[in-house]
């Protein structure tokens, strides 16, 4: 495998500067088709090579739950918000911000993928028109990083094991059941990725968002509810990280991406904060509401490792109190337990 890292997903000024760069990716993963495949559905992702070989034989972006599973599967999965991000500015026609030279007509129009080899010969049989679809704590603080220019138009929602949002029991589900997101008991599954906001049960106008606990004991950020009309930053991306898990990201246009981590000692200790680190962030696995037990439609995270969960410090739900690690309550007693996940 070659150093994923020297490859920028922001490299690309248009869609198919951006799919050489996927080209690329592959190239330096040393992965065949049928082994990215394989590794997407070891990921929890479906990734079919007929579609990434077609996807890769383009010069068109592809779908974003398409490019999330190939990066993933490539192995650079810390990058993921990053390279929706760079299809996303592509798709708005943001590019890079600085210009590249364009390449030559001939040299664009002759562009393509590897060969497929070996057992991946069959992915030629594909047509240039037909699109197989996708079947259903260590050191405290944040460093500061390079600014992050954040899209400010939300991820597509596609069908399928694309992204979906999650509504609250009194709302209606984006383009309702068919926007293909699987449902048990008449309640959604737990979430793919994407842009989403956090928001405790029965108080939809406050966010779990950037803040600084209330005694004034830490001098970085920690997680807290605030009205979501006063913070627009950071942006929350919920990045799954295999088996049902996932990473909670923030994105900020000053300080960069950071992912949610509970915080092992200290004053705050059993608080969260994003920590640029988040290949050791904490993992957290959603679990929906029960039938019954007033928040309908919402979850609770329950942390990896710790096996604990996300509720809020003195049980009080209310403007400016922090979210704290703390042991899971039995299902329903404990309502500052449950978020209401949606699409941003």
């Amino acid at each position: 495998m070659g150093n994923l890292r020297e490859l920028s997903p922001y490299a690309a000024e248009d869609a198919a500067g951006f799919v050489e760069s996927m080209r690329r990716l592959k190239e330096l993963s040393g992965m065949t088709f049928r082994e990215l495949e394989e590794q997407a559905g070891r990921n929890g992702d479906v990734l079919a090579r007929s579609t990434l070989a077609d996807v890769l034989r383009r010069d068109r972006l592809p779908r974003p739950d398409v490019l999330a599973a190939f990066v993933r599967a490539c192995g650079d999965g810390q990058r993921v918000g990053d390279w929706l991000d760079a299809r996303e500015r592509i798709a708005e026609g943001g590019g890079r911000g600085v210009k590249a030279p364009a390449p030559s007509p001939a040299a664009s129009a002759s562009a393509s993928p590897p060969a497929p080899s070996g057992d991946d010969e069959e992915v030629n049989a594909v047509g240039q028109d037909g699109e197989e679809a996708v079947p259903g704590a260590s050191t405290p603080g944040r460093r500061r990083r390079s600014v992050l220019a954040l899209a400010a138009v939300a991820l597509l929602l596609v069908a399928g094991a694309g992204v979906w949002a999650w509504q609250s029991g009194t709302e209606d589900a984006r383009d309702g059941a068919s926007d293909g997101a699987p449902v048990a008991n008449g309640e959604r599954r737990a979430p793919v990725d994407g842009w989403v906001t956090i928001r405790p049960a029965g108080h939809a106008r406050l966010c779990l968002t950037d803040g600084r606990d209330r005694r004034g004991a830490y001098d970085s950020a920690v997680a807290v509810h605030l009205p979501c009309a006063e913070v627009p930053v950071p942006r929350t991306y919920l990045e799954p990280a295999g088996a049902g898990l996932y990473r909670i990201q923030w994105h900020h246009p000053e300080l960069g991406k950071g992912c949610l981590t509970v915080l092992g000692d200290g004053p705050v200790k059993g608080m969260l904060e994003p920590r640029d680190d988040c290949a050791d962030a904490t993992l957290f696995r959603p679990e929906p509401a029960p039938e019954g037990s007033g928040a309908a439609g919402a979850y609770r995270f329950r942390t990896v490792p710790g096996a604990q969960c996300v509720g809020t410090a003195d049980d009080s739900v209310a403007e400016g109190v922090e979210a704290v690690q703390e042991p899971c309550a039995d299902a329903g007693d404990s309502l500052d337990q449950y978020f209401v996940v949606r699409a941003d």
